[in-house]
């Protein structure tokens, strides 16, 4: 069988969990670089998995080493190694968010497209048979007009969390808190399933972490067609939430920690409320089964179809040119929340840039720090 040869950049933290995918779970590929600028962690990842190691992603870039790199890094520099990897000729798999601004998620597409190359995203949230059937569902239009679609999903974090490293939950290393850090993957679904807003006002805070970006946003939402809607996400409570809805005239899909349920109105709504004749009721409401399928999910399903991309042609689950859409939206909201202003999307480009840019330069938050680099246990090996 042929192999791609994959390099892995960031091995850190989540860059440990593409390792062992690639390494375990992936027959397509073969491991051949890591990268990491910390040179023991590098030095150690390489031992583990006998390959090469490099602390400058130039170098392992242009090492011949490798035909495709994943990116693993923290999020500023998503943009910057994935255009020079495409214009090295290599496919790319970035982490979410693919980048920190939409200026820069722009040139990492505009790159991917003059290249020619497969780039993918690590979305791997749309592997689980119940996305998939959400998403089968809504885009059948069985919904009829859709008018109003919500999310709350809520990650709980501790303060040790954030004291990590020095670049979390800071404008200068990571360009926002929650929304760019735990928020891309509900977001990604969300508005796969139901298109980015045209319309974004939202309330950011830092509520309960020493931090100096937010750790909570709220957001009220309105689409083209007229559709109002509802988003939410902190690293504040416990235990966390997991809802989404999406309603239309004939009925309502609603997600819930896992599990969804279809209700199918008859009448649909619209010409029940028209035609009743009457001043109490509803129309009658009936739940309809849901198919899930069985698939491989997680961070593994998505590295081997990303690989067989390459190889065979197959559809991208998720396409990295997608990543734009849930980093629309996060933009949007962490602009609406820090101006106190509707924002109309897409988000303006040059004054994003500006903004993000000053809060970087002009902050003077003093951070502690307490040095760890661990890969969430839930994601190793998947």
């Amino acid at each position: 069988m042929e192999k791609l040869r994959v390099g892995v950049i960031g091995v850190g933290g989540m860059g440990t969990g593409h390792c062992e995918g690639l390494t375990k779970n992936v027959e397509e590929t073969v491991l051949t670089a890591v990268c990491d600028i910390d040179p023991n962690v590098a030095k150690e990842k390489a031992k583990t998995y006998g390959v090469k190691a490099f602390t400058s992603h130039k170098k392992l870039i242009k090492s011949g080493l490798v035909d495709a790199v994943t990116i693993a890094t923290p999020h500023y520099f998503h943009s910057p190694i994935a255009v020079a990897a495409f214009e090295a000729g290599l496919h790319v798999l970035s982490e979410k968010p693919i980048a920190v601004t939409v200026r820069a998620g722009d040139e990492m597409i505009a790159a991917a497209k003059a290249s020619g190359l497969v780039f993918g995203v690590m979305f791997q949230h749309r592997t689980r048979p119940v996305s998939q059937a959400m998403k089968k569902i809504v885009s059948s239009g069985v919904l009829g007009r859709i008018y109003r679609a919500m999310m709350v999903e809520t990650h709980f974090r501790t303060q040790g969390y954030y004291d990590s490293a020095t670049w979390r939950a800071t404008w200068k290393g990571e360009g926002g808190g929650v929304l760019l850090n735990q928020a891309p993957h509900g977001i990604d679904i969300f508005t796969w399933l139901v298109g980015l807003p045209k319309k974004v006002k939202a309330v950011t805070r830092t509520w309960r972490h020493r931090i100096e970006v937010e750790d909570e946003a709220s957001a009220l939402l309105e689409w083209e067609n007229g559709a109002v809607g509802y988003y939410h996400t902190s690293t504040n409570e416990s235990p966390s939430s997991d809802i989404l809805e999406v309603c239309g005239d004939n009925g309502k899909l609603v997600y819930n920690h896992g599990k969804a349920s279809l209700f199918l109105n008859d009448p649909p709504i619209q010409k029940f409320s028209d035609d009743a004749g009457i001043m109490w009721g509803n129309p009658k409401v009936t739940e309809q089964p849901i198919e899930l399928i069985d698939r491989p999910t997680g961070h593994s399903a998505i590295l081997r179809n990303w690989a067989r991309a390459i190889l065979y042609g197959e559809e991208l689950i998720a396409p990295g040119v997608e990543g734009i859409n849930s980093l629309e939206f996060i933009n949007a909201v962490i602009f609406s929340g820090a101006t106190g202003k509707e924002v109309e999307l897409p988000v303006p480009r040059a004054a994003y840039e500006r903004w993000i840019r000053a809060k970087a330069r002009t902050s003077t938050f003093q951070k502690h720090v307490v040095e760890k680099r661990e890969t969430d246990p839930q994601h190793v090996g998947k």
